[in-house]
């Protein structure tokens, strides 16, 4: 395929990035990961993407100096900031560095692709629908809360709990059940 469309997927979750990568792959897309700014900025010089989705939160070098960065490197790459932990000023931040539109997670290739697609046929971010569900539930905050310092913790469930003022054991009971949807 000469005319493949090159994506950067930049997210510090592992398994997220890489289902994005494969279902970008499997669009027909060139698609690469990374999890930190420096890979991305690295892997941004080598592939010139057409596409950088890039999450809010991540270690070391955040999501919205990664925004700037890559807007200031290629001016046309379009450029989609995912989060779980949307706001409207993150959202206008987002747009003054670049980014060309906002979308909360759970976000998928599809939803990705649609929102890219709406941008490239010249419609614009005015005409695209508001990113993602209004407010997360109070179970989804407390559980990407969760999340975000068990990952910080390298996944340490004891001191994770010790951080969060939990038990252990109550730590593990939240961690065994399935995520909130919103």
């Amino acid at each position: 395929m000469d005319n493949q469309y090159a994506a950067l997927i930049v997210d510090d979750d592992e398994v997220f990035r890489n289902r994005l990568c494969r279902a970008f792959a499997s669009r027909g897309w060139q698609a690469e990961a990374a999890a930190n700014g420096a890979e991305a900025f690295r892997l941004a010089e080598a592939l010139s993407p057409d596409l950088a989705v890039v999450d809010l939160r991540l270690p070391g070098v955040g999501g919205l100096e990664i925004v700037r960065d890559l807007h200031r490197m290629d001016e046309t790459i379009c450029i989609i900031m995912l989060t779980g932990y949307g706001s409207i000023p993150t959202a206008l931040s987002a747009m003054k560095l670049g980014a060309n539109h906002y979308l909360s997670k759970p976000a998928d290739a599809d939803q990705i692709l649609a929102c890219y697609q709406k941008l490239m046929d010249g419609t614009g971010p005015e005409n695209l629908p508001v990113a993602g569900p209004d407010t997360p539930s109070l179970a989804r905050v407390e559980w990407e809360h969760i999340q975000r310092v068990l990952a910080d913790c390298a996944g340490n469930i004891s001191q994770a709990a010790k951080l969060l003022g939990l038990h252990r054991r109550s730590l593990q009971r939240k961690l065994s059940k399935y995520p909130p949807r919103t």
